[in-house]
Formats: C-alpha cells, sequence, structure tokens
C-alpha cells in the first residue's frame, strides 16, 4: 500500500490539499489518419478518447447495431431459452442464417450466429423472443441506450438495415456500448469465438459458423472481438476491441472504406504511445497529519492511460460535516485527477475513525506490514 503525503492549505469547513506526486507515461504520436467519417479510439477500463475523428456526429450504422442486440439477449435470463422462429423472422432480407419457419433454436445459438454471420433473421428471432415483438425490443434498445450514456443513437430495428434517417448513432456512443458489453464475461466469449457449432434440437444436422470479422480471425494478433457492418447507405462499419499487455482498446469506425487498415493503425499507435499507469490503489492511505484521530484511504483501484508527456495532478476536497459525529467509516470528501485541466477520475475519500475494535487494530498493523515490505 502507497502512502500519499498531502500538504494542507486550511483547516476549516473544507480541507484543501496540495497534490504532491505527478504521474508520467509514454509519448504521444499526432499521426494517426483514418478513411472512415467517423472514428474514435478509447481505453476500455478508464474509457478515456485517445483518439477521435468526428465521434459524435450521428450517422447509419448497420450492423454493429447488432452489439446492441446480443447484450441485451445476454442479459434477458432467457440465454438457454428455445425459441421458434417466425415467419417474420425467416424472411427479412440481408445477411441471413437461413432460419427457417417453425424452427426451434436456442437464444444462446442465436446470438452466436447474430454476431459471427451477422443474420438479420437471428435478430428478429431474438427480438421477438426477448422483447415480445421487435417493437417492444426496440424499445428495451432505447432504454439500455440511455442508460449506458449513448446520447446521440436511437434504434428502430434490431438488426441495423436502413430505416431511412431513423436508425443512427456515433463512432462515440457505439465505443460507450462496446465497452458495456465487454464488461460482461458471456459477451466477450460470444465475440471472440471464431469457430462455432450450433446444434439443432430434433435435426440430425448442425450450423458450423465462422466469424466475419478478419481482425479477429487472420489480420491483428491483439484483436479479441467486435462486430462488422454494411449498408450501401451506411457504407462499411466496424466495432472492435484488442488486447496487448495490461491494455483493452477500443475502435469504432463508420462508413470507412479502408476499416480493417483504419483499426490496426489506430490499435499500434495507441500501443505504442500509452501505457497503463497504476493512479491509486484500494484502501491506499492519504496522509494528513494534525487532523482528528482516524485514517483517510481510498475505496478503490484506478489506473489511466498515460504518454510520457502527460501528467495527472490531484485535487482533494475533505469536508468535515461528513466527518463529525460519525464513529465508523463514513464518506469524507473526494479526490479528483486532472489532466491538463480536464477532469480524468473522481473517487470517494473514506474516513474511519481510530477505535480499539479488532477491525481497526487489524487495519493497522496491515497498513504497517505493507509499509515495512515496500508494498504497492
Amino acid at each position: 500500500m502507497k502512502k500519499i503525503t498531502c500538504m494542507i492549505i486550511y483547516l476549516s469547513a473544507v480541507l484543501v490539499v496540495l497534490p504532491v506526486i505527478e504521474v508520467y507515461a509514454n509519448h504521444q504520436d499526432d499521426t494517426v489518419h483514418i478513411s472512415g467519417r467517423s472514428g474514435v479510439l478509447i481505453e476500455q477500463e478508464s474509457g478515456r478518447v485517445l483518439y477521435g475523428k468526428e465521434e459524435h456526429e450521428q450517422r447509419k450504422i448497420a450492423s454493429i447495431t447488432k452489439i446492441m442486440t446480443a447484450i441485451l439477449a445476454i442479459e434477458s435470463g432467457k440465454w438457454r431459452e428455445t425459441v421458434e422462429v417466425s415467419t417474420r423472422a425467416a424472411g427479412v432480407e440481408g445477411s441471413s442464417l437461413y432460419l427457417r419457419p417453425g424452427e426451434h433454436i436456442s437464444l444462446e445459438n442465436l446470438t452466436y450466429g447474430l454476431m459471427m454471420r451477422s443474420g438479420n433473421d437471428a435478430a428478429v428471432a431474438i427480438a421477438e423472443h426477448v422483447g415480445g415483438s421487435v417493437e417492444g425490443f426496440t424499445y428495451l434498445m432505447n432504454e439500455k441506450a440511455k442508460e449506458i450514456g449513448m446520447k446521440n443513437s436511437q434504434f428502430t430495428n434490431p438488426h441495423g438495415l436502413d430505416d431511412g434517417d431513423n436508425h443512427y448513432s456515433t463512432a462515440y456512443d457505439m465505443a460507450l456500448l462496446m465497452q458495456y458489453a465487454m464488461s460482461n464475461d458471456t459477451f466477450n466469449e460470444v465475440s471472440k469465438t471464431e469457430r462455432y457449432r450450433a446444434p439443432q434440437e430434433g435435426e440430425d444436422w448442425d450450423r458450423i459458423w465462422s466469424n466475419k470479422n478478419k481482425l479477429l480471425t487472420s489480420l491483428y494478433e491483439y484483436c479479441i472481438g467486435g462486430k462488422t457492418g454494411y449498408t450501401k447507405s451506411a457504407g462499411r462499419t466496424l466495432v472492435s476491441a484488442a488486447e496487448k499487455g495490461d491494455m483493452t482498446l477500443i475502435a469504432v469506425t463508420l462508413d470507412a472504406p479502408s476499416d480493417w487498415d483504419d483499426h490496426i493503425s489506430m490499435y499500434e499507435w495507441a500501443f505504442s504511445s500509452f501505457h497503463m499507469k497504476q493512479i491509486a490503489e484500494e484502501e491506499e492511505e492519504i496522509t494528513m497529519n494534525e487532523v482528528e484521530q482516524g485514517t483517510f484511504y481510498l475505496p478503490e483501484d484506478f489506473r489511466y492511460p498515460l504518454s510520457s508527456d502527460e501528467k495527472l495532478t490531484r485535487k482533494l476536497s475533505i469536508k468535515r460535516s461528513l466527518i463529525d459525529g460519525h464513529d465508523e467509516k463514513t464518506i469524507a470528501g473526494k479526490i479528483t485527477w486532472l489532466l491538463e485541466d480536464e477532469v480524468a477520475h473522481e473517487m470517494s475519500v473514506i474516513f474511519e475513525r481510530d477505535s480499539n475494535t479488532n477491525e481497526g487494530i487489524i487495519r493497522k498493523i496491515g497498513n504497517l506490514f505493507r509499509s515495512w515490505t515496500g508494498g504497492d
């Protein structure tokens, strides 16, 4: 556990503390160029935007829509249920799993087919089963978009086929969606699968699907998943994720003729220009002299991608009104990390009053041991 020594400016209603530690990482190169009309690259853990090009412009998104369809299927609680394919689902145009009306297939298998082969028929079958209807499902899609923070998106169908100008998103919103979906282990497994066999109940044959995402299957060794898309009016759309060392990145391009190259270019630039830096650690103490008996500490880890010419600064705000009268641990204020005057991250600061309880003794022994061993 690290200890942060802070300089106290004044003690009244609020303690304001100046940082004495600055964090450095590797050099940033500004030569990324992409073919896409819109594009963005973010770091998965922090959500930091490392590169953007018209990333908030609303555009048609084609089949990368199916990331939303997939995560709703996974979160529905119906993952193992059997779906009966409707005539409407079987008859949808475009890329297809060639489902037949009346056929029975699990929601799990439909979702693999949706993500790997971009089956529009699978999208409608999923929507009808999870949402009760396509219309009901699109309501769920838009509610989930609001929950995630996708402020410039609107979904009118589960597959991404063109619907005038009514179905749209942005590169940044789609990165937020992928960031959210990647936090789900089942989605990760589906997204990274290169080849899948889907057995059919009551049938004497199987379906075998290969993933259309060439970044995953052949072009980029660090790719760990994603979704392709294309319609004539949307152009080529692509969402992908890549992992190298301890950093995971998410790339999105919209209307990009050379999308594979765009994503590889962004990834290679970012992996060589940024490194993840441990900024804070769970239970890391903040030492402040001559403050009432107790311990200030941070409740969680915080890592952030930085280049060599960047540094984070800290601002700590502690409110006495949140401390006074509390005999147990409580939120005492917050710590804010700034990058060039922009907020990079905020975290609560916990205050725990000294006591003779076993918990207090154990904490102090643990802190003392870590200080002796130099543990980080």
